[in-house]
């Protein structure tokens, strides 16, 4: 039932955000060309392309509920999995002297960050050690932090993060996550670190976390600080 709840969260919370405009600043529109059938011809017509088209904003928990797991045994549904997508990202990252070379404006400040691994036949626990690491060499506590983005790879990652940290849920992929928004494979770091800052600055918090599981069971945390906090 939490699982469940969740996936349904995670498309409420990106539904929002797009009809907000949260995620204006985040997205660069792709012109793509999209092929039609009128009066029985073909005819091929150009459109900007500038959202998430995996995001179901009449997801509901009646429907969802109902999906059978992946496994027999098992718990992760369709509905609490994410979405494999096509996407790419992309954040910059300067030291100190590249800052200042270029005449730079930054955004957020690394505060500290830590690697795990974990069992890689479970690989979904590694967020938290990960993200206890970080906090413990930070000198931070999970209070201090105003934001979270853990990775929806699959529901369980971020409900038994909620739970290990004893973090808020109302700071958790406040714009929805994978499951809603898609796991571009190779991009979802950075859109994850994207989607974080661009909330820091919007809701004015200071500090945000941010952790992602990888292949074989190891995972990583990244604490930053919103510039101008």
């Amino acid at each position: 039932a939490d699982l469940d709840h969740f996936g349904v969260k995670s498309h409420q919370n990106a539904a929002k955000a797009t009809k907000e405009g949260w995620f204006k600043d985040e997205i660069m529109p792709v012109e793509v060309e999209v092929k039609k059938t009128v009066d029985g011809k073909a005819v091929v017509e150009k459109k900007m392309f500038d959202y998430d088209e995996g995001i179901r904003p009449n997801s509901n928990y009646a429907k969802l509920s109902t999906l059978k797991p992946l496994a027999d045994d098992g718990t992760i549904t369709a509905a609490t999995s994410s979405q494999i997508t096509d996407g790419a990202s992309a954040i910059m990252i300067v030291n100190e002297r590249a800052l200042k070379k270029y005449n730079l404006t930054p955004k957020a400040r690394i505060v500290q960050l830590a690697l795990s691994g974990t069992d890689p036949r479970i690989m979904l626990e590694g967020p938290i050690p990960a993200s206890q690491t970080a906090l413990a060499k930070a000198k931070l506590s999970i209070d201090d932090m105003d934001l979270y983005e853990v990775n929806e790879a699959f529901g369980p990652v971020p409900v038994s993060w909620l739970k290990a940290l004893k973090a808020d849920p109302a700071k958790m992929n406040v714009a929805g996550g994978a499951i809603a928004l898609g796991h571009a494979l190779g991009s979802t770091g950075t859109r994850c670190m994207t989607t974080l800052v661009h909330n820091l600055h919007r809701t004015q918090g200071r500090y945000g976390i941010m952790a992602i599981c990888e292949g074989g069971g190891t995972a990583n945390a990244t604490i930053v600080e919103r510039v101008g906090a």
